[in-house]
């Protein structure tokens, strides 16, 4: 029973680099994923951060799992 307890999941919630699960962003990703957006942009509202992730998914067919949390954090930011 104790092993089972420690067993992690197979996507880390901690780490940016970890790809995104297969299904969707999780809640806890995304927002991990807005704070540092934030802290990079500063001058770029909370809105105008979600419809840059937005079209960052549009210009991924209409997804974002299968990239990791980096690009989709370059790909942001090129867009911002």
């Amino acid at each position: 029973e104790k092993s089972l307890q420690k067993t992690s999941a197979p996507f880390s919630a901690n780490s940016f680099g970890a790809f995104i699960s297969p299904n969707t962003l999780n809640l806890s990703s995304f927002t991990k994923l807005m704070k540092k957006l934030q802290e990079m942009h500063p001058e770029s509202s909370r809105d105008k951060i979600v419809d840059a992730l937005l079209e960052v998914r549009k210009n991924n067919k209409g997804i974002l799992s299968g990239l990791s949390i980096n690009s989709i954090m370059e790909r942001t930011s090129v867009i911002l």
